[in-house]
């Protein structure tokens, strides 16, 4: 079995407390790992080297110019070893490694696009209305950020925050899930072989009530930027504002995939099951909701059904494979729990609903694409997210029922049209309440381009400009040219 340590200071060091926890292969259902696990001790000792590095010339004298050089060397570095990052990934959480591939490979990106941000962050020289004063504004990093990342796809969310928190000037401290510490861990060896001074990236691995919660409530800590569900962000939210800090909250969803009936019909089952059934469901922008226009609806599910009953569940490792299992078993139960309530809310499963029987897979966390009709709003299968291969299908009857559906949920993460009609494409996004709103296209991502919901589904922004400003403060700062000193007793 593999055997991890947490990285801090510049240093691979074991737990505190010498003791350790077990990472599992989903497909398998084994344990393949050792993780250190560890506490408010570790917590102490990441963060106390993170301040440090925040003041340390070796990385608060170097230039914006020299920051974007190591994050394009960390680019190139990652290029290299994207294969190997995909497999860790795979054996951690149990996605396609076909996907996780496509994502390792694009993570350089980030590192690029934000290297080359560095230095273009300008502040401005400000016209003002007092004679004789002169006045500008800087824009500095906000100080050691607490970045705590899920399990569904770690060293992506991961880039999403690290590269324009680096490029900012900050220091992080990283808490992955005690699911998937592993591919983290692979990436800091890598930063380590960059060049990073000690101390400006640290690793703490452990559970949440141990390490997640001591890291949020630490003194030292300015920013939390924070991926996971909508109740663990409002703990997260809640404490981080005891100690006045910045958030950047990227929670759940229950997005609306609308198919209408002048829709290129292919292309939208094509899209259906991209939102729901990639992935096994496991992410947030998974669009759990399938909002069909009634005039089309029978024929489009039996459509949907005669692709989606053909899904290859299998090794995802495996180029065949097309649905990989479910990243842990409390989450398989989390599934299986769901659809037990779907069906005694009185939807009808059209397709799956358990667990498979196919030879190969008993012992993996499995969960069959499945499928329910007869579902409205209000029932709990519509308006909880169940982050797994489940959709719910809702019928309407035109654009404004339509609409009112999709925006009746207190998520707000993303949305996606299916239609024809150039009109609706162009106006419809503007009527829906998601942060991202995809027409004729799902699940479609880049780091040129801001994310994050609305309502329920988080605050701020990751990826592109807007993600930059969320790591950064601005100062103003007033010079006098003038000879004497006025009245003291009145304001200037």
């Amino acid at each position: 079995m593999q055997q991890y340590r947490m990285y801090i200071d510049g240093r691979w060091v074991e737990s505190l407390s010498g003791e350790w926890f077990e990472s599992s292969n989903p497909y398998t259902g084994l344990p393949w790992a050792r993780i250190p696990r560890g506490n408010g001790a570790d917590v102490d000792c990441a963060v106390a080297a993170a301040a440090r590095a925040l003041q340390d010339p070796a990385w608060r004298g170097l230039t914006a110019s020299g920051r974007g050089e190591l994050l394009r060397r960390l680019g190139d570095a990652l290029a290299d070893r994207a294969d190997f990052l995909a497999g860790i990934e795979v054996r951690d959480n149990g996605k396609l490694y076909a996907e996780m591939r496509a994502q390792t490979h694009y993570l350089r990106q980030w590192y690029y696009y934000y290297g080359g941000l560095a230095d273009k962050i300008e502040g401005a020289v400000i016209p003002t209305d007092k004679a004789g004063h002169f006045n500008y504004t800087r824009h500095e990093p906000v100080g050691v950020v607490a970045a705590i990342i899920p399990w569904n796809s770690p060293l992506l969310l991961a880039s999403w925050k690290l590269a324009p928190a680096l490029a900012a000037g900050n220091t992080v401290v990283f808490k992955p899930s005690e699911y998937t510490s592993a591919s983290l861990l692979e990436f800091a060896r890598i930063v380590e072989r960059v060049g990073f001074p000690p101390g400006v990236l640290n690793v703490v691995t452990g559970f949440g009530a141990e390490v997640g919660a001591p890291l949020v409530e630490h003194p030292q800590v300015a920013k939390v930027a924070f991926t996971g569900s909508d109740q663990t962000g409002r703990q997260i939210y809640q404490a981080a504002a005891r100690g006045m800090k910045r958030v950047t909250m990227e929670l759940g969803g229950k997005s609306p995939n609308i198919v209408f009936a002048d829709a290129r019909q292919d292309n939208a089952v094509k899209g259906v099951i991209s939102g729901i059934f990639a992935a096994s469901g496991q992410t947030c922008v998974a669009g759990s909701r399938l909002l069909v226009q009634r005039a089309i609806h029978d024929e489009f599910v039996d459509k949907l059904l005669a692709f989606a009953r053909h899904a290859r569940l299998g090794d995802p490792m495996s180029p065949d494979t097309q649905v990989g299992p479910v990243t842990n078993l409390p989450q398989l139960e989390k599934i299986l729990g769901y659809i037990d309530i779907a069906r005694a809310e009185g939807a009808d499963c059209l397709l799956g609903g358990g667990r498979p029987d196919t030879p190969g897979l008993e012992q993996g966390w499995f969960v069959e694409p499945t499928i329910f009709a007869g579902v409205h709003n209000r029932m709990r299968i519509a308006r909880e997210e169940v982050f797994g291969p489940v959709l719910s299908i809702i019928p309407f009857e035109d654009e404004e029922e339509a609409v009112a559906i999709a925006n009746d949920s207190p998520y707000g993460l993303a949305a996606g049209i299916w239609t024809e009609d150039l009109r609706r494409a162009l106006t419809l996004p503007d009527r829906l309440e998601a942060g991202t709103v995809w027409v004729n296209t799902y699940r479609t991502m880049s780091y040129l381009t801001p994310f994050g919901g609305f309502k329920q589904s988080g605050l701020g922004k990751e990826s592109g400009q807007d993600s930059l400003r969320e790591y950064l403060k601005v100062k103003s700062v007033w010079l006098s040219t003038t000879e004497d000193v006025p009245d003291p007793f009145v304001i200037r």
